[in-house]
């Protein structure tokens, strides 16, 4: 695991409060994967109904309020795999 995959499972699990309604997983390019469910958030590369990807700097961008999850994915820089209404619920958890 590495410390972006750390900070990232501090940071949503501060966003969160009573876990994900969905399983949702995103995974950020060369570092690993961070998984959202109604336990909360963990570093894991599981089964999910939603699955986001994208490179560290946009995943920092997102975390950091500079861009938004649905700006990202329109631009093409966001790869949703999966369903785009659980992909929406934690967009909001990010933004």
């Amino acid at each position: 695991m590495t410390d972006l995959i750390d900070a990232a499972v501090k940071a949503l699990a501060d966003r969160l409060t009573g876990g994900f309604d969905g399983v949702a997983k995103f995974v950020i390019t060369g570092q690993g994967a961070i998984m959202l469910d109604a336990r909360g958030v963990r570093a894991g590369d599981e089964p999910a109904d939603v699955t986001l990807t994208a490179d560290a700097d946009l995943f920092r961008a997102i975390m950091e309020g500079r861009t938004t999850p649905m700006s990202a994915y329109m631009s093409g820089k966001l790869a949703v795999d999966g369903s785009l209404g659980t992909a929406m619920k934690l967009g909001a958890v990010l933004s």
